[in-house]
């Protein structure tokens, strides 16, 4: 299915030199090729962002502290490793193919055989020591990977088109692949890697998740392989000569858009990640119902479709960051006012909770938007065209996030006495199940809060700046 699209050279200047690419037209195969990329992401990523926690606490019996510490390590070594990938990526020699599919035609191979590592049964019979050097290694390993396939699948959006609409509407596409591969891992492996205990207790099952990682690896491959053959690279530059690191990281630091941005998705990212795992631990022990459980995962990802029909005409009437500091008050407001509430139903909790991750799904849907707005910008401000380098500076951010989150979320089931076991089956204090429903709700209010203020008071891309920018790079890009 892969594409080869016919180049022919158009201008050129001190680093680069574009393109012309005789293509067809930007359409309905290019979104959903792009919608199938991040499908495959998160049928990975929602295994492990929000199951590995709890597979390796109550399923390897391995300290929360331990694998907070094991999630920070390898998360800010994989920070790094996007970066490098990223400026990889924009250095690469041109192919038929373009500059960033090939990466992912290649590299999806070793990620999703990577991705089965890590829950390997047998495991289990290794001695605690052993466990935690497998863990470390296999997890870092699968990070690395993921940089080698999910930064040149970011980086495609601002090549496959660059009509600020044509983005948009991949962005769109994207959450929603996100979305349905989030909300499948999401409600399905609730239901299944949980067995029935001889004291009739639910308690997670190592086994099972073993055939959940492989059919999740499965169908993320599967993925891969449409979104290589379906979407065309259109955007091509080819680099004359090599900008010098300091020059390029000189550049980035004029960027205010690049810089508001990376931190704004960083408290977001801390949160949608811990998010997933204290709700893991709040329907298992506070509300003690899997299946509500899986609703709730399913309420994290569901309301990305929910909103995708309005998304493109919010931002086209009203800015993306207009209408994202609206939803993202709406929810810092509710997660409050569910903390107060202190509910002991799950099904009403669910309620709130949707409303509340209604609110801050906008920005998730709309981020890839956002970063196409700011390698524009970067264009606009230094006069480099880094797609790679500028994407991975953005996710080394998420990356960090992912640590840190990672880490806190592990301490802080420390920190409140949580009980790790190898049968899933450790009963909790009554102190510590109230305090996992203060986790679940002041986390979010706080984190969502700072975001809310960095992109009210130093984002500086409003919808006025940024068509102000587009139109000016359509001058540019005219004249080429």
């Amino acid at each position: 299915m892969a594409q080869h699209v016919h180049v022919t050279e158009s201008s050129n200047d001190s680093n680069m030199r574009a393109l012309k690419v005789k293509a067809a037209p930007f359409g309905i195969k290019d979104k959903i090729g792009y919608l199938t990329g991040d499908m495959g992401n998160c049928f990975i990523l929602g295994l492990v962002n929000s199951f590995l926690m709890i597979y390796l606490t109550n399923a390897l019996g391995i300290a929360g502290a331990v694998v907070g510490t094991l999630f920070l390590c390898a998360k800010t070594i994989d920070a790094f490793a996007d970066v490098t990938v990223g400026r990889l990526t924009d250095v690469a020699k041109l192919t038929d193919e373009g500059r960033f599919r090939p990466w992912i035609k290649r590299m999806r191979w070793p990620f999703c055989i990577a991705t089965v590592l890590i829950f390997l049964p047998f495991v289990n019979d290794f001695s605690m020591p052993l466990k935690i050097v497998w863990v470390f290694i296999t997890y870092l390993a699968w990070g690395i990977l993921l940089s080698t396939v999910n930064i040149p699948y970011g980086s495609l959006a601002s090549a496959i088109s660059s009509n600020p609409d044509d983005r948009a509407s991949l962005s769109t596409f994207r959450s929603i692949g996100s979305a349905i591969g989030g909300a499948s891992t999401g409600f399905v492996i609730p239901l299944v890697v949980y067995v029935t205990a001889t004291n009739g207790q639910k308690v997670v099952s190592g086994y099972r998740f073993f055939i959940t990682a492989i059919v999740c690896s499965v169908l993320a491959f599967i993925s891969y392989h449409f979104t290589v053959g379906m979407t065309t690279e259109r955007v091509q530059v080819a680099k004359t000569e090599k900008v010098p690191l300091g020059a390029m990281f000189k550049s980035l630091g004029k960027n205010k858009a690049l810089l508001s941005l990376v931190f704004c998705d960083l408290f977001i990212v801390i949160n949608q990640i811990l998010s997933g795992t204290t709700t893991t631990y709040l329907f298992n022990d506070y509300f003690h119902n899997s299946k509500a459980m899986s609703i709730a995962l399913l309420f994290t990802y569901g309301s990305v479709i929910l909103l995708s029909p309005f998304a493109t005409w919010l931002i086209k009437h009203f800015g993306k960051k207009e209408v994202s500091i609206v939803s993202l008050t709406v929810s810092v407001a509710l997660y409050v006012i569910m903390y107060f509430m202190h509910i002991r139903n799950p099904w009403v909790y669910l309620v709130f909770m949707f409303i509340a991750t209604v609110g801050y799904s906008f920005f998730n849907l709309m981020v890839w938007a956002f970063i196409s707005d700011v390698i524009d910008y970067h264009q606009y401000v230094t006069g480099y065209r880094e797609d790679g380098t500028v994407y991975a500076v953005n996710s080394f951010a998420r990356k960090v996030g992912q640590a840190l989150a990672g880490g806190i979320g592990g301490y802080m089931l420390t920190w409140i006495g949580y009980k790790s076991s190898t049968s899933g089956g450790a009963l909790q204090s009554s102190g510590v199940i109230e305090k996992i429903y203060a986790l679940a709700n002041l986390l979010p209010a706080a984190l969502l809060l700072v975001a809310l203020l960095i992109l009210i008071f130093w984002y500086p891309l409003n919808k006025k700046t940024i068509d102000a920018v587009d139109e000016e790079l359509a001058k540019i890009n005219s004249q080429d």
